[in-house]
């Protein structure tokens, strides 16, 4: 079966970073450059943590405490990749079917010892059932990965 390629979302960056640097900062600074305004939560975003390990979720804390965990870390490869699941349906809600989830694969790769190629694909997005080609067109849109991934370069270019 052939997936339909608009079920796949393909963004890549170069950063000025080292690659154990650069996955360092995807993986445990992702609250940092997740946009606040992406909240599921009824609360304020005070933290977005991103558990370094598989098995482990991804996850919003609001300032109430409360939680939305929206994914699961499936691969988790320091310097190389990272692979999680998008537990969020086309309604922007949390789903509770592992079933009628996508994966978000990030890989890492050395342009040379001060430069990094950061390669995001968001795949199988059909999974999520009905209402998923708006799903793709969303995470695909300037306001979806290529807005996360501009901020997560914003990072180096700060000096952070």
């Amino acid at each position: 079966m052939t997936q339909d390629a608009s079920a796949v979302v393909r963004r890549h960056i170069v950063v000025n970073a080292p690659i154990e640097k650069a996955f360092a900062t995807f993986t445990e600074r992702f609250g940092d450059f997740k946009p606040p305004e992406h909240n599921l939560l009824g609360a304020p975003i005070a933290e977005t943590v991103f558990e370094l390990r598989v098995g482990g979720h991804i996850y919003d804390r609001g300032v109430d405490g409360s939680e939305c965990r929206w994914a699961r870390v499936l691969v988790f490869e320091p310097s190389q990749r990272v692979v999680f699941s998008w537990d969020i349906d086309p309604t922007w809600q949390v789903g509770t079917d592992p079933a009628n989830t996508s994966e978000v694969e990030v890989r890492f790769s050395a342009e040379s010892e001060e430069r990094t190629r950061v390669e995001l694909e968001h795949r199988n997005i059909d999974r999520h059932g009905p209402g998923w080609p708006q799903l793709s067109e969303g995470v695909g849109s300037e306001g979806g990965w290529p807005l996360y991934l501009d901020r997560y370069a914003a990072l180096f270019d700060k000096g952070d």
